[in-house]
């Protein structure tokens, strides 16, 4: 019997999938959990296992193309079957899970931790919209998993009127939750004023010219992704950057002598390491830095979440470190190597790219002397890591060689001021330069 292979579902707030290639090809043989197809979403690339054995006998969808969760997107069943006609569709949905209550502990926690709580329209409410109307983004926000339409039944919560944090406002657990701790009922959105007409933007200037020798070729979806939210990023947060140069001695000196015991636990003591365990450290001392802006409120986040930026072949990924201010030394080692060495073979879950509250990119593995990163939204600071490399410097009236690396902070200037980041950077480098071994 056939089995129809579905877009999966690669998190509660992920409403949609791209086909990046076809591992497989049709009529081509395959076992269960074998690599068939590889996909990209809003949070994250990865290879998706065959449900089943036999032969792909028919693909429905093709590379580049975008479709909703639970579209069958190709057919597997036994040599010489003929699959049922069809286009790519929604599968039938899966049963709702078994009620749950809907203030478990963690819950409750992660509501005391002031989530981003989700926009709801304080208007009166206006007549509804046909079916026929639906936009996308309609769709992709009633597209609610099954537990987060259970809580919201249980609580008379229309979330069609809500606007979660998911892709394309899209409710999710932490929105619905939040909502209902809050006691507030979300109402439907009045008819928009009609706006006075707008001056039409400026267009740009074309990127070439008829005739030009140029070569053309499609933006790829992580290069689109990263574009957006650069783009968005950059319009939403004034950024200002400081850089404080650091001396590495003291670092070299631990890393020659505890370089073995490390590599025999299976771990490596990487540079990335040692700026992780001290960020994460001055983090905790400057909460500031480990905050969100939403509209005028400031909102501090208790967990030090921490991204570390991995550059790949095509494109770059932020694996987060969940409380990273939790792990010893040995366990940031070990969570740094784990999570760039899955990220570079796709094998990366969406919840490991989502929830950074501060992130640490390294330009200086590529040579570069400083970098200006951009802040990750909703975050309010990034910290860019320069090469280290020998220096002449003057240390204690004299002249010296020695190991050093600028560190950039990239600030929110809505949130941050030049003091407060000076002051975050003076403590990061003082932690640095006087490294205590106890720490390891």
């Amino acid at each position: 019997m056939a089995t129809d292979v579905v877009m999966p579902q690669m998190g509660e707030s992920i409403a949609e999938g791209t086909i990046v290639r076809w591992i497989k090809k049709v009529g081509d043989a395959i076992d269960k959990d074998e690599p068939l197809f590889e996909i990209s979403t809003d949070k994250v690339d990865a290879e998706i296992p065959a449900p089943g054995t036999g032969v792909l006998l028919e693909i429905r969808v093709k590379e580049g193309e975008t479709v909703p969760v639970n579209s069958v997107v190709a057919v597997i069943g036994a040599a010489g079957e003929k699959p049922a006609a069809g286009a790519a569709r929604p599968a039938a949905p899966a049963a709702a899970p078994p009620a749950a209550p809907v203030q478990t502990h963690e819950a409750a926690a992660s509501a005391s931790r002031a989530p981003e709580l989700p926009v709801v329209a304080d208007v009166p409410v206006a007549a509804p919209i046909p079916a026929d109307a639906a936009t996308l983004a309609d769709l992709r926000r009633t597209r609610s998993s099954p537990l987060v339409r259970k809580i919201a039944a249980t609580h008379d919560i229309d979330i069609t009127q809500m606007h979660g944090t998911g892709i394309s406002g899209r409710v999710t657990k932490r929105d619905i939750l939040a909502v209902v701790e809050s006691g507030a009922k979300p109402m439907a959105k009045a008819a928009a004023p009609i706006a006075p007409m707008a001056r039409a933007p400026i267009a740009p200037p074309p990127a070439f010219q008829p005739g030009e020798n140029v070569r053309v070729e499609k933006m790829g979806i992580m290069r689109k992704k990263i574009a957006e939210h650069m783009v968005m990023s950059v319009h939403t947060s004034p950024h200002v950057y400081s850089a404080y140069e650091v001396d590495f001695g003291r670092i070299d000196e631990i890393r020659l002598k505890k370089r073995a015991e490390y590599e025999a636990a299976g771990a490596k003591l990487t540079y990335t390491a040692f700026i992780a365990k001290a960020t994460v450290d001055t983090i905790r001392q400057f909460p500031f830095s480990n905050a969100s802006l939403d509209g005028e409120n400031i909102v501090y986040k208790r967990d030090i979440n921490l991204g570390i930026a991995v550059a790949l072949e095509q494109g770059l990924i932020v694996p987060v470190i969940r409380n990273a201010d939790e792990r010893n030394m040995l366990g940031l080692c070990r969570a740094i190597q784990d999570l760039a060495a899955r990220a570079r073979t796709k094998q990366l879950k969406p919840e490991e790219v989502q929830g950074g509250t501060f992130t640490i990119t390294n330009p200086g593995i590529f040579g570069a002397v400083f970098g200006l990163p951009i802040i990750s939204q909703p975050q309010v600071a990034i910290l860019g890591v320069g090469s280290i490399d020998k220096r002449v410097v003057v240390v204690d009236d004299m002249i010296a060689v020695r190991p050093m690396c600028y560190l950039t902070l990239g600030y929110d200037h809505r949130l941050i001021d030049g003091a407060d980041a000076g002051r975050f950077l003076q403590a990061l480098k003082d932690r640095l330069q006087s490294f205590d071994e106890s720490w390891l």
